[in-house]
């Protein structure tokens, strides 16, 4: 049913931004017609009219917990809700990019990115080098010694905190192993240093694909081709670790000190799954969550080394992250263009409690925002990068700054979206509202 220009609807706008940014209490009729970009002129015109330096921006509607992505009237119908009475509008920020940053470029694929460091973006890519590029602009230092792809990087410290001018980083690569680095940020650089493993974890059968770091940043757990989820004390002693090898030189000009290199294994290995394990997320000091080409979402005990829990939703999955009110939600996609949201809070059901459907083709990466219940971000074989908000089906943004297949995508300073592709390119979205 079309919406009747002529009809009009009494409204209420309340919101709980800040005072500069509340409008007028009162009630007022709006055509029947409007979308959410007429109501967020209106609510402009109406915060200019008090304050007349507000600078114009775009806003979201909320409507009993869910954003307006119809027009108004459409909206009601849709939801059942009589356009007679006064309808109270809660207007937030809208979450969307506006701002493209220069792309940084790579030599080969950019198959892994990660975030959580507000000062710097690390990557990994296909030619076996991972690199720590400060501010989103500029490759500081170059971490060498895989033979293989690089398919998974994280920052060991939470939030990237850097100790006494380091930063601590692990590598995961096709060549099955995974290399531990610390790199010195405190000097000032004109070009990118090359650094070495001071440490090298081996025991995988086939590549490595996905790293999680557990809480305490004491252990991370790599998840790989061979079907095994394997554990790994950073630091330390255990079970044969820190096995000396032979000293090289950590620089590629052979200049500089020697140092020594040690050798890790791994302290437990989860078995269970049957095919690739694509992604791994430690969420919890106990828990550990894994998704696989199995078509599997697997729960393990850390301490029992046992599986708890497990659903499989009949796709083969790449990727996989928890979040949500209390972390308690998980998303994962695969291969096909929908990212689904699962509640393993409600057993007996495979159904889940969200989906988005936009992407046209697999879904290569998916992360929630690390400081919002609603908002996650997923990349896909089709090229593009997608914002979404579980208050609504439709997108919040579509980002197309990759040329080619996007491999992975983070959020980063809460404000960016970044992303890897097989165009070569670490593409920054900037300037977002943070949600």
């Amino acid at each position: 049913m079309d919406a009747d220009p002529s009809r009009q609807v009494r409204v209420r706008f309340v919101t709980k931004l800040p005072p500069p940014l509340r409008a007028p209490p009162a009630a007022i009729a709006v055509p029947a017609d409007l979308t959410r970009m007429g109501l967020s002129e209106i609510v402009n015109s109406l915060l200019a009219a008090a304050e007349p330096d507000h600078q114009a921006q775009p806003f979201d509607f909320i409507v009993d917990g869910e954003l307006v992505r119809l027009p108004l009237q459409q909206f009601l119908l849709a939801k059942g809700i009589s356009a007679e009475r006064v309808l109270e509008l809660e207007y937030v920020k809208a979450v969307a990019p506006r701002k493209q940053d220069e792309p940084c470029p790579h030599d080969d694929w950019v198959g892994a990115v990660d975030g959580s460091n507000p000062s710097f973006i690390l990557t990994g890519c296909y030619d076996g080098l991972a690199r720590l590029w400060k501010d989103g602009a500029v490759c500081t230092q170059i971490l060498e010694g895989h033979s293989d792809a690089i398919t998974s990087t994280r920052f060991i410290h939470e939030g990237g905190v850097e100790t006494e001018g380091s930063l601590h980083v692990v590598t995961g690569s096709k060549d099955k192993s995974l290399r531990l680095y610390k790199c010195d940020t405190s000097a000032s650089m004109d070009y990118p240093k090359r650094v070495g493993a001071y440490k090298i974890l081996r025991g995988h059968t086939a590549s490595v694909q996905s790293i999680a770091v557990d809480p305490s940043r004491d252990m991370l757990c790599s998840g790989s081709w061979d079907s095994t989820i394997k554990l790994w004390a950073i630091e330390g002693s255990e079970d044969g670790d820190a096995v000396s090898l032979k000293k090289r030189r950590m620089n590629s000009d052979s200049s500089g000190p020697e140092e020594s290199q040690l050798e890790g294994s791994a302290t437990s290995t989860l078995l269970g799954h049957t095919q690739c394990v694509t992604a791994v997320t430690w969420p919890e000091q106990r828990t550990i969550y894994s998704a696989s080409w199995d078509h599997s979402v697997r729960q393990w005990d850390v301490q029992t080394v046992k599986e708890t829990w497990n659903m499989f939703c009949g796709k083969a999955l790449n990727c996989l992250d928890c979040g949500g009110e209390g972390s308690s939600l998980i998303a994962a996609g695969g291969s096909d263009p929908v990212l689904r949201v699962w509640d393993p809070r409600k057993p007996g059901t495979l159904a889940p409690v969200f989906q988005f459907s936009s992407h046209s083709s697999w879904i290569t990466a998916c992360k929630w925002h690390p400081s919002s219940w609603f908002h996650l971000v997923s990349s896909s074989f089709d090229g593009k990068v997608m914002l979404w908000d579980l208050r609504t089906a439709w997108p919040l943004a579509s980002v197309d700054s990759h040329k080619d297949k996007v491999l992975c995508a983070d959020w980063w300073k809460g404000d960016s979206v970044i992303s890897g592709g097989a165009d070569s390119k670490l593409c920054i979205s900037s300037d977002l509202v943070a949600p």
